[in-house]
């Protein structure tokens, strides 16, 4: 496969023109990429504008991955899922609909902040076996039940899968359940742009999604930014058109040609050998293998992550990623429960050795027994986009029952809200909160519900 904007911006470089353009390093050394680090010149084409190629890349893409069209983004998936929701409300919009959306509860605070642009009506899917904060599970009959239940349709149907633990929906099971409806499938794919490659095929696209978004830089080896808009062959033929519009119109007029290049690279690495990422998987069962027979509980069906309930091991989520740090290693994520770890084809045999000695080497404590508190269901006082745009003021969470939130204050990983914006804080949401070491939060200024005579 070819790979014309790495090949383009070779030559640019090469040449070594003047460069009395953007960026203003000029190419000169400061890091050791600037010379790569180009902007739209003659040749270079325009990310979404493409004619050149940039088109020819988003081409190759959309071949390894089967879909009708696949876009780019140097600003990762948050870019990508504001695409999503704007071409989901366009499409409802031409169908007479409400801009209503049913969501998974665990959906990356960039899904709120979409809704709140574009004035999204959010309608919630709780997980139908009580979790945790980060994982939602839904099946195909519980979505059933809750789109037959609903008053009128939504537009779109909205999913993280995998999530943050590495939960895998059963992705064709809720596209069958759409198409019986009339909605939209929309996947959050972030953590598994590499499960096209597996065998099998477990990827979004061929499973039945419209649109979903894959971050290629966080399993891919492609520079931090990097995604995928898909669009499927068999989705509505306005949301191909439009792909391109849609993501302009929250997009930087800047984009980075060093991610460009990477995504356009990454290509022919993984036309000449995805069968690599299989592999690695099945590597990754034997790890697994061996961490379950010496006592660790492992959650999760994603095959590039190990998810440790750590408690049954005798640590927080926290304590045992620590203890691996003192042993050289840093992991994805960790938190009162969880530990997560996330492994590609680019660690070296010795690496995953590593940390397969590593995790052997911590002993076992007695089990800790505490859970985490139950998932809040709070009452919608405001929408998304009302709370957001409403004066606030940041108070101690422990004075907060009976306000109304007003900003999705969370750290990434894992950017999944505790409740959302315009969502009355309860007893419940402060016992979240503490558990997750949230301190404060943001909630809309008394004064503003007064004139407004919102009742509380």
């Amino acid at each position: 496969m070819d790979t014309p904007i790495f090949d383009f911006v070779q030559s640019y470089q090469e040449k070594r023109t003047l460069r009395l353009h953007m960026p203003g390093h000029k190419g000169q050394t400061i890091l050791g990429m600037e010379s790569l680090d180009i902007t739209e010149v003659s040749g270079a084409d325009e990310l979404f504008h493409p004619h050149g190629v940039i088109l020819k890349s988003e081409e190759n893409a959309s071949s390894l991955f089967g879909a009708g069209k696949t876009v780019y983004s140097t600003e990762g998936s948050s870019l990508c899922i504001r695409a999503m929701i704007y071409l989901a409300l366009v499409w409802g919009k031409s169908m007479g609909r409400k801009p209503v959306i049913l969501a998974g509860r665990n959906a990356h605070k960039a899904f709120l902040s979409a809704a709140a642009l574009l004035d999204a009506d959010v309608r919630w899917l709780y997980p139908e076996r009580e979790q945790n904060l980060i994982a939602c599970e839904i099946t195909g009959p519980g979505l059933e039940k809750q789109l037959t239940a609903l008053p009128e349709k939504p537009i779109a149907v909205y999913v993280t899968s995998p999530d943050y633990l590495g939960h895998v929906l059963n992705i064709a099971e809720l596209s069958a359940v759409c198409r019986r409806h009339n909605v939209l499938l929309l996947v959050d794919n972030a953590h598994g742009a590499y499960l096209k490659f597996l065998r099998p095929d477990r990827h979004p696209m061929p499973l039945g999604a419209d649109l979903c978004c894959d971050s290629a830089h966080k399993t891919l080896p492609v520079l931090t930014g990097g995604a995928y808009l898909h669009i499927s062959q068999n989705a509505p033929a306005m949301l191909r058109e439009q792909a391109n519009r849609a993501m302009e119109l929250f997009a930087s007029s800047s984009p980075s040609y060093l991610i460009l290049q990477s995504l356009d690279r990454c290509n022919a690495l993984l036309a000449e050998d995805a069968g690599r990422l299989a592999e690695f998987a099945e590597r990754l069962d034997e790890l697994n293998g061996k961490l379950t027979a010496y006592g660790y509980t492992l959650i999760g069906e994603e095959p590039f992550k190990i998810t440790i309930a750590a408690k049954g091991w005798g640590y927080t989520g926290d304590q045992l990623h620590d203890s691996l740090r003192q042993r050289g290693i840093e992991c994805e994520f960790s938190d009162p429960d969880f530990l997560t770890m996330m492994l590609t084809p680019a660690l070296a045999e010795t690496d995953v050795q590593w940390a397969e000695k590593a995790l052997l080497s911590i002993p076992r404590k007695p089990k800790i027994d505490e859970n985490p508190p139950a998932l809040p269901h709070p009452r919608r006082v405001l929408s998304i986009r009302e709370a957001m745009l409403a004066p606030t003021e940041e108070i101690p969470v422990e004075q907060a029952v009976g306000r109304v939130l007003a900003d999705a204050q969370v750290s990434c990983p894992p950017c999944i809200p505790i409740i959302a914006c315009g969502e009355e804080v309860d007893e419940a949401a402060v016992r979240c909160f503490q558990y997750y070491n949230i301190s404060s939060c943001r909630v809309v200024r008394q004064s503003f519900i007064c004139s407004n005579g919102i009742t509380l």
